[in-house]
């Protein structure tokens, strides 16, 4: 997804009736699937970090923005999205919902009068919001920045058109003995006009199971929702544990309860990827794409064990396989988490870094020191990214469809383009690999995020991608595949499909390299090289019926120019050294899972 800068001042729009709403689900759905791209994870001046990072923007822009409409950034310039999008969610933090704002803009309020809210207000001091008595969180205010949040969804749902959802996140970060915190946060989606009175968030429980009773109980009244976790790759091992909170053992009823859930599960954003680790999959030549190194907070390291995706799908079946229940059967989605949209056009977190001349606190560019000498800032920024968009294959645009989508995991994340994936597994797919991708299944197939029984002949794999026209080529086209043997997990990634006409080296189950190269001096790129679509029938060549496994997609493009090495060549100076001068942006689908 790019943005680019508009010129135009903002258009005006219509809003919806409620009564709108209401009749969604009379839509005509085709028989055929679309994939619809969309983000579940945006924050507005009601988020406290957002509104300190200078953004002004309300929910109401926000949903212009996605619907296409210029909207003032922070930095006074306009930003507007190059394609709109077919769903979004405002998903502001519960923490001090609205607070700040409030604060800003009634100065008579109580608390504004009782604290010093106008120094922390004026001077963004972000630590002074976490250090007053947050016992005394003004419930009015929250409250009614909850209640317009939730209106704005419903005046800019438009059946069929552009669908919103009702959202909020769950922000409980973790502070520990060692540096940096620990990331637990989720985006709570419902799915429908209905939500909760009140929210729950840090101030109530750190713990995300205290979350799941929550979403259950409201669940039991006619409120469903899934809850995403995201940046689990900065969670320090929280995310995907072998123990509860607590640390007690894992039950059944434990995975049942995340299940039911957490189906869902953030693969990247501008935090970096939650897919792999060179660390955990160090046969895998692309586990390096966007790793943040640090928590949130500081420098702490992160830690990979149970940190990251595919991980979490291996002990996923090594649970399955050892105790019979497996709690990571979730699929992916991607997000911008709002700061950052695509490399070409990257917004990184602070304001005062986004605007050139570029800011040296970005880290892509030396700064001079008093001393004369030139270098560069060490800050967790530099390993941010431009990234991601969500996609679902669903049968029409509207909040039924797209939830009841993602709650079965027909779904997959890219880093910022809209690559379209598409995954599915069967027996006789001869007639549904020369139909159109989104086409009536087989009975006897599943799309990504499914369940395939296992036969004794290898299960065939229906693989497809498609580029985004306004982006660049594809390059290779993968299955990655974990399966559990003799008492371990294991993986390996198989090229599938090559650009060019290339064919996949039999040995090493790898393309050829296709040429394609990046002029580092200007960021072009080898033209007419690469792929537009690619698409296979493909069969594991190692496949053991008796063994559980999950394969999922993962579609590279062509390598292109990092965000950080646009800003050099914007500066006149060389790309930093110690950042990769290059990336290859991809897509990543839900699993399909085979059962013995």
């Amino acid at each position: 997804m790019k943005l680019s800068h508009g010129t135009t001042g903002p258009a005006l729009f219509l809003c919806i009736t409620l009564s709108a709403v209401a009749v969604a689900d009379q839509h005509d759905q085709s028989p055929q699937k679309q994939a619809y791209f969309g983000d579940l994870h945006i924050h507005t001046r009601y988020s406290y970090d957002a509104f300190f990072f200078g953004t002004l923007a309300s929910p109401d822009d926000a949903y212009r923005f996605a619907k296409g409409e210029p909207i003032p950034h922070a930095s006074g310039r306009e930003v507007v999205i190059s394609e709109p999008l077919d769903f979004y969610a405002v998903t502001d933090h519960a923490f001090f919902l609205g607070v700040w704002w409030r604060m800003k803009t009634d100065r008579d309020h109580p608390m504004a009068k009782e604290l010093d809210v106008r120094s922390i207000v004026d001077n963004r001091n972000f630590g002074g919001a976490y250090t007053f008595d947050r016992s005394r969180l003004p419930g009015d205010v929250v409250l009614s920045a909850w209640k317009d949040t939730q209106m704005a969804a419903e005046r800019h749902n438009d059946p069929g058109t552009f669908t919103t959802f009702i959202a909020f996140e769950f922000t409980p970060d973790e502070f520990t003995d060692k540096p940096g915190i620990n990331n637990l946060h989720r985006n709570i989606i419902y799915r429908g006009s209905r939500a909760p009175d009140t929210l729950i968030g840090r101030i109530e429980t750190l713990n995300p199971e205290v979350l799941w009773d929550w979403l259950d109980r409201y669940r039991d009244q006619g409120m469903e929702a899934i809850a995403i976790p995201h940046n689990m790759n900065i969670s320090g091992g929280r995310g995907f544990e072998l123990a509860t909170f607590d640390g007690s053992p894992l039950t059944a009823t434990w995975s049942e309860q995340r299940m039911r859930n957490e189906p869902l599960v953030e693969i990247t954003q501008i935090k970096g990827s939650s897919d792999t680790h060179p660390f955990l999959s160090p046969n895998d030549e692309w586990a390096d794409f966007e790793i943040a190194p640090y928590k949130l907070g500081g420098f702490g390291k992160i830690t990979p064990q149970g940190s990251f995706v595919r991980d979490a799908w291996k002990r996923g079946l090594m649970l399955q396989e050892e105790q019979g229940f497996n709690p990571y059967h979730f699929g992916v989605v991607a997000a911008s988490d709002t700061h950052g949209f695509s490399e070409q056009s990257f917004d990184s977190t602070f304001v005062g870094e986004e605007e050139p001349p570029i800011s040296p606190g970005r880290g892509s560019i030396p700064v001079s020191t008093d001393d004369g000498m030139r270098g560069y800032l060490e800050t967790p920024s530099r390993y941010y990214g431009g990234s991601g968009v969500t996609g679902v294959w669903a049968k029409a645009n509207t909040r039924d469809v797209i939830f009841d989508a993602l709650r079965s995991k027909e779904t997959f994340g890219t880093s910022g383009p809209r690559i379209r994936v598409r995954f599915v597994g069967g027996y006789d797919l001869g007639t549904a690999a020369s139909a159109a991708p989104g086409a009536p299944l087989p009975s006897s197939a599943v799309p990504q995020g499914g369940d395939l029984k296992a036969h004794s002949a290898s299960p065939q794999f229906l693989v497809w991608a498609l580029a985004d026209p306004n982006q660049g080529r594809l390059q290779r086209m993968q299955v990655i595949k974990g399966w559990y043997e003799d008492g371990n997990a294991h993986e390996k990634v198989f090229d599938v499909a090559c650009s060019d006409g290339l064919a996949v080296d039999p040995t090493t189950r790898r393309c050829p390299d296709n040429g394609a190269r990046v002029d580092l001096a200007t960021c072009s790129a080898t033209e007419d090289v690469g792929a537009g679509e690619l698409k296979t029938l493909w069969t594991d060549p190692e496949f053991k019926p008796t063994l559980s496994a999950f394969y999922y997609v993962r579609v590279l493009e062509n390598p292109s120019c990092r965000w950080s090495t646009r800003d050099a060549i914007r500066t006149g100076v060389p790309p930093r050294p110690d950042l990769a001068a290059t990336t290859q942006e991809r897509a990543w689908s839900s699993p399909i899972w085979v059962v013995p």
